[in-house]
This record gives C-alpha cells, sequence and structure tokens, in this order.
C-alpha cells in the first residue's frame, strides 16, 4: 500500500524537467539532471509498502500480481521519487514484464531460486563433468523454455486486458515496453552464471579454448534470440540508443576483457546499434574497461556504479562522453543526509560536469528502504551544485 498521493500541480515541474533533458541532449543545459534508477524490488521487499506480503514467487508467475506491482510501482516514482522524471498520474500507464536479472540465465537453464528478502537467483549448472551440455543441446529456441513462454502469456494476459479497457485510477494501461529478451546483460556475465564464477576464471586460465568456444556460443545464442524477439515486437534493428551490459567484467583485467570479450561486445554494437548514442551498463569495479570500450566499440555513454573515480572518468573519456553516476547506494539507506550532501558536493566539485555531460544517479539501483528524506537531499544538493562550468 501507499501513502496518501500529494495533491499538488506537476504542470510546471514536468515542463521545467522536459526543458532540462532537451537542453542535455543539445549539451546546452544549464545543470545536471537528477535521476534515481529504481524497480518494483523498492516496493516488494520493503514491509512498510508490501503490506500484503506478496512474494517474488508470486509476482514472477502471476501477471495480476506483477501488473499491479509495476502500476504500483510507477505510481510511487511518479509521486514520491525526487527527481528530474515526469510526475504525477501518466496519459497512459507504463508496463513490462519483470523477471529481473535471471532472464538470460534462466533462458539457458539455470535454476530460479526465490529466497526470503532477496530478489530471485539462479544458480550454476554447467560442472567440470558436464561444461559442455549447452554445446550438445544446441543453441536455444528464441521463445521456448518456462521463461520466455511465460513472458509472453504474461504480455498476452495483458494485451487481453488492454483491449477489455483496462484502466487504472482512470488512466488506460499502454503497450508493452520493449521486453528483456530483446536485449541481454552480456555473454561473460551469462557465461558466469552458467559455470560459476570461480569455475569460469578457472577455465580462462586452464582451459582458454572452452572459455573461447563458451563466450562464442552465448554470443550465437543472445544474438539470434535479441533478432528474433526485435522481429516479434517491431523494434528496429539497428537501433539508436542501444544498451549493452556485461557486469561481471569486473573480475577481469583489460588484458583479459579484450581477448576474450571485446570481440564479442564490438560485434553485438555493430549488428543491433546504429553509431547514435550507444550505451553501456557496468556495476562494480569496471571503470578500467571504459577506455576500451569507449575507442573499440563506440559507446559514448556510460551507466555507473561504485567505486567510480569521476575527475579520471572525465579525464579518460573526454567531455563528451555522457556519464551517469553519484553516490553510492548505502549512502540512500541512512537517515542522516549529511553523508550524502557531502559526498555529492564532492563528486560535484571533481571536474566530472565539465561539458555537461553528466547525470547525477545513485551508484547503481536505488535499494528498497532508501530514506526518501535522504533521496530528497541528495536532489536538492544535486540541483544546487549540478551547474555546468562553461568556456
Amino acid at each position: 500500500s501507499l501513502p496518501p498521493l500529494p495533491q499538488r500541480d506537476w504542470t510546471d515541474t514536468n515542463a521545467r524537467s522536459k526543458e532540462l533533458w532537451g537542453a542535455f541532449w543539445k549539451r546546452a543545459n544549464e545543470r545536471a539532471p537528477v535521476r534515481l534508477n529504481t524497480n518494483p524490488r523498492v516496493l516488494l521487499l520493503n514491509p512498510e509498502h508490501n503490506t500484503r506480503g506478496i512474494t517474488y514467487e508470486q509476482y514472477m508467475t502471476d501477471p495480476d500480481v506483477m501488473g499491479q506491482g509495476v502500476l504500483e510501482w510507477s505510481l510511487w516514482v511518479r509521486h514520491f521519487l525526487p527527481g528530474d522524471h515526469e510526475h504525477g498520474l501518466p496519459e497512459e500507464w507504463p508496463i513490462y514484464v519483470d523477471f529481473e536479472n535471471t532472464y538470460d540465465a534462466a533462458w539457458l537453464g539455470c535454476p530460479v531460486h526465490f529466497r526470503d528478502g532477496q530478489i530471485p537467483d539462479t544458480t550454476p549448472f554447467l560442472t567440470d563433468d558436464t561444461k559442455t551440455l549447452l554445446f550438445d543441446r544446441g543453441l536455444p529456441e528464441p521463445f521456448a523454455g518456462e521463461w520466455p513462454e511465460r513472458f509472453l502469456a504474461f504480455a498476452g494476459h495483458w494485451d487481453k486486458k488492454r483491449r477489455e479497457g483496462w484502466t487504472w485510477l482512470d488512466r488506460p494501461i499502454g503497450p508493452l515496453l520493449m521486453p528483456s529478451y530483446a536485449g541481454t546483460d552480456g555473454m561473460f556475465t551469462a557465461a558466469v552464471a552458467v559455470r560459476g564464477a570461480m569455475e569460469f576464471c578457472s577455465d580462462m586460465l586452464l582451459d582458454p579454448d572452452y572459455a573461447h568456444t563458451l563466450l562464442e556460443y552465448l554470443y550465437e545464442a543472445m544474438r539470434t534470440r535479441m533478432r528474433a524477439w526485435r522481429r516479434k515486437f517491431d523494434i528496429p534493428i539497428p537501433c539508436d540508443d542501444f544498451w549493452l551490459a556485461d557486469d561481471a567484467v569486473q573480475m577481469l583485467s583489460v588484458e583479459q576483457y579484450r581477448e576474450f570479450v571485446l570481440p564479442w561486445h564490438r560485434k553485438l554494437y555493430d549488428e543491433f546499434a546504429t553509431h547514435t548514442r550507444r550505451g553501456m551498463h557496468l556495476c562494480g569495479n569496471a571503470q578500467r574497461h571504459y577506455p576500451t570500450i569507449r575507442r573499440e566499440c563506440g559507446v559514448t555513454q556510460f551507466d555507473t556504479g561504485f567505486p567510480v573515480d569521476f575527475a579520471a572518468v572525465r579525464r579518460e573519456l573526454g567531455n563528451n562522453t555522457i556519464v551517469y553516476g553519484g553516490p553510492k547506494v548505502s549512502f540512500f539507506l541512512t537517515d542522516d543526509p549529511a553523508p550524502i550532501i557531502q559526498e555529492t558536493k564532492r563528486i560535484a566539485e571533481s571536474g566530472v560536469l565539465h561539458g555537461g555531460c553528466f547525470v547525477f544517479q545513485e551508484g547503481n539501483n536505488l535499494p528498497p528502504l532508501a530514506r526518501l528524506g535522504t533521496c530528497e537531499a541528495f536532489y536538492k544538493t544535486a540541483v544546487e551544485h549540478g551547474h555546468i562550468p562553461r568556456g
């Protein structure tokens, strides 16, 4: 359940936000925009909001439970979360199938686990004795298996409800947002998911031929699936604003990344992305890879986590590369706003604002139990100290 909605007119706020983002994309913004990345877990894993005790297993196996959860999360974001995003009731509600970060691994065959107080997770299934199992099976079918089939069932259920006049708070529900299966969280991250982190890193050292073969297999599997899902949902190939992620590359040296992973990243960008605003999301300690990805893949925007040296990022990537980043998420879990105010000021003074290509955010993904008062302090500090130095 949510508290009563604030009774206010968001018209002027939304107009200013729209103007700010328009100026940002033209490199004419006077300050850095501010956003906070969230997903429905902020409500599902917060007992204050999840008063019905909905579990993630219920959420991910019942389309009506998920649909309502996504709608309530969207309402919360639009009325309670500070940031330069659109506020208030929308013309139509966005809706998407939310399998969290399990979708790649589950599609490949990893078992999905639902643990109390946590988002769903998967465990590896390729042991030393079965490490070639995926090769023996061949490439998985793009739409086959428990999780893709459930995705399509959820989408079909919602589409039927829409045709029958599905609304919430007197606003219609819009069409399905881009399916997760039309993208990927990365081949190396998938390799770690199916084989295990220690096991696959050992493979790279002790059996590099196998490691290369598994990554090539995963690339072919992902690209085949992505093409099929993009055709089904009328998503152009290539497209502007193509984003890729591969969080597990934080385990690799620059040399290992270049040898094992970069060739597949480059192929995905070349196939699915135009040269307009290519993006890469990398959580964790992955900053050493940014220059290589910028240079070799033509990526011009990086969504960061922590730790990040923002002064070094700006020096290494130049003033024309967009960087999304900010205080690490633990700052948002304290009632005292002083630490996040100090950290936000420190980041603003690091030099990362030069060129105007910076967006303040949490690093990375706002956790459940984040304090809204602390989020507000972050937003106000970023607005006050986020002015772009020109000239």
